[in-house]
């Protein structure tokens, strides 16, 4: 069946969205030419046309549709299934409120994301794998590296709302979101914000980093006010995804789930969409401050010294302080999750119950709890008050202890079982592999003396990556191979599963072991060369081979999952033999997912134990 292209809402957004630009961009030339001002400045003219580009773009596919109709009296029916005439693809590339459908438009996102994340990394890995620049002018690596942090970082966070959106409806029984217009908004804010960031390649892009601190960030290219407008949309929907999930998880539970009857995985998202809902205001409102200070003269950031010696102006070190209070808990936005994937699939693989539930849940909230505590020590060599150190190498060391709480759970959780291996259990593995070595570096940098010599070298990449990729990216394969026969019906391809494994997980630890080593031997992060003297050049050789390696079996993966799609075996409702509510409906998962609602009648993770329910599907009459 033809389907015309601008019937797609995704077309639509993308012509709205340009249109928009540019007449946003006249708006403001316009304003200033009746403001006896030159018409052309590049960032009050860009900041005009991004900001109305990015209200097009919501506007011409639907996302506030019902909204507006509301402020004039007009119902909205709740829709569900395709569009009408339309085949069931195309709901893909729409707004769509039923959550599964979110969930999935999260995920492939967050896998393009990391796909053009990635392949950035490979370019400046590249040029690193020995000394002399090679292909990259150095103004060019460092445009390559940071869009490299900022497109992966925004990935693990759109890949966090994919399995967030997902699953946690299915775990709770719940038929929806709680908003599930809302959580339309939040998903679809974020593809005018992924375009904004890679648009800025276009005007010079931005030069420091991710993490963009003052006085560089305010006097580089125009690519910084893209930067910080896409961010800014990009958290705002992470705030407005973690209160919908927060609503969703305490109002719409099933009778009988208390707290403590409630999937582990959903304790771990409440955690996570706390410190989003808390923290996240903190970057918007610093990058936001950096784009007024840039286009409105507003000194926030920059010093303006008087005659008599007084600062008049602004502090760079107040933007450390608010961008680090975001992105150390946002951190554990990246990896709780995750860490809640492992929880969760361990007893389903080893068939025994989970060792330490109720301190398993209460880990996570832990962890959201004392990140809020941690931000400085980002900011040892900064020259704040040395007694600062000391608090807060203290108060970092201190996460280590919720965290182990999960590292013995697991090892109590795998003793004993009777262990099978198949794919997702072989990336659970991998993952607690991977974040051991992430937590164990973690102490190293926590400590005021040995971060004073490792600061802004190689080794925080290295400790950085094994935290990310052991606490988010091998468990989001894990969930993916885990739930794909849920989503799609059929299996996927165990053996090309099982070489994804086995090429992504020994390349991984060459790479993170290699860059930490490479960093002890004098290697700075954010630099395009490297002096030969140094000894690293093997080290970063083998880096850059491990990274390529990571590539080709993430290419295999992706083979994987839209290959089987089509040829699969047919799964079956419940091949992995869970407890959990959307292993006891059909696959795929239909429209509504559950027939009837449903009921716990007992624990969760009682695997292994004779005669032991957890859910009961409630029928006619039943209270």
């Amino acid at each position: 069946m033809s389907v015309p292209l601008t019937s797609l809402g995704l077309v639509r957004g993308i012509i709205g969205y340009f249109a928009g630009m540019v007449a946003g961009m006249a708006l403001v030339m316009a304003a200033r030419v009746a403001l006896g001002m030159e018409a052309w400045n590049p960032e009050a003219v860009y900041v005009g046309g991004i900001i109305v580009g990015i209200i097009a773009f919501l506007l011409a596919i639907g996302a506030m549709t019902d909204w507006l109709k509301w402020t004039r009296g007009i119902e909205t029916p709740m829709r569900h299934g395709p569009p009408s005439g339309q085949p069931a693809w195309t709901r893909y590339f729409g707004v769509d409120y039923n959550h599964k459908v979110i969930g999935i438009q999260y995920g492939v996102t967050s896998l393009l994301l990391l796909t053009v994340g990635g392949t950035f990394a490979l370019m400046f890995r590249t040029e690193l794998a020995e000394p002399g620049l090679s292909f990259l002018k150095m103004d060019t690596y460092n445009v390559i590296f940071s869009l490299h942090g900022w497109v992966a970082l925004a990935s693990i966070l759109v890949g966090v709302g994919g399995m967030a959106n997902y699953l946690v409806p299915l775990m709770l029984g719940a038929e929806d979101m709680a908003f599930p217009r809302l959580n339309a908004f939040a998903f679809w804010i974020i593809v005018p914000g992924a375009i904004t960031l890679m648009l800025s390649i276009l005007v010079g892009g931005w030069d420091s980093g991710w993490t963009a601190y003052p006085p560089l960030s305010l006097k580089g290219a125009v690519g910084y006010q893209f930067m910080f407008l896409a961010i800014f949309a990009i958290g705002l929907s992470s705030i407005l995804g973690s209160l919908n999930l927060i609503a969703t998880i305490v109002l719409m539970r099933p009778k009988g789930m208390s707290m403590f009857r409630m999937p582990i995985f959903c304790w771990a998202v409440l955690a996570t969409s706390l410190i989003q809902l808390t923290a996240t205001q903190f970057i918007s409102i610093d990058f936001l401050m950096m784009s007024f200070e840039r286009s409105l003269g507003m000194p926030f950031f920059m010093p303006m010294i008087n005659e008599a010696g007084v600062n008049m102006g602004g502090a760079p070190l107040l933007h450390q302080h608010l961008f680090w209070f975001y992105s150390h808990p946002a951190v554990y936005v990246f990896v709780l999750p995750g860490l809640g994937i492992i929880s969760e699939l361990l007893p389903v693989f080893a068939r025994k119950p989970l060792f330490g539930y109720r301190w398993v849940a209460l880990s996570s909230l832990a962890i959201a709890l004392v990140g809020f505590l941690v931000w400085g020590h980002h900011m040892f060599v900064s020259g704040y008050q040395d007694y600062l150190r000391v608090a807060f190498m203290l108060s970092t060391l201190l996460v280590a202890v919720p965290t182990g709480v999960k590292f013995f759970s697991w090892l109590g959780t795998l003793w004993g079982g009777r262990l099978t291996f198949p794919t997702p259990m072989l990336f659970t593995l991998g993952a607690i592999s991977v974040f051991l070595i992430g937590g164990l570096s973690g102490p190293v940098l926590a400590t005021t003396t040995t971060d004073l010599y490792l600061h802004d070298t190689y080794f925080v990449v290295g400790h950085f990556h094994a935290t990310i990729f052991g606490g988010f990216v091998f468990p989001f394969f894990a969930a993916i191979y885990y739930w794909y026969p849920k989503i799609t019906g059929r299996m996927y391809n165990e053996a090309l599963g099982k070489v994804h494994f086995y090429i992504m997980t020994p390349a991984f630890w060459v790479m993170s072991i290699g860059q930490m080593s490479v960093g002890v031997m004098g290697m700075r992060r954010h630099i395009a060369d490297y002096d030969p003297a140094l000894g690293i050049q093997t080290g970063q050789l083998w880096i850059t081979l491990a990274g390529f390696a990571i590539a080709f079996s993430i290419l295999l993966f992706i083979y994987n999952m839209f290959t089987s799609a089509e040829v699969g075996a047919v799964a079956g409702n419940n091949p992995w033999r869970s407890r959990s509510p959307e292993w006891q409906i059909p696959s795929p998962v239909p429209e509504h997912s559950f027939a009837t609602p449903i009921r716990v009648v007992g624990e969760p993770y009682d695997y292994g134990l004779a005669n032991s329910s957890y859910v009961a599907m409630v029928g006619a009459g039943d209270d």
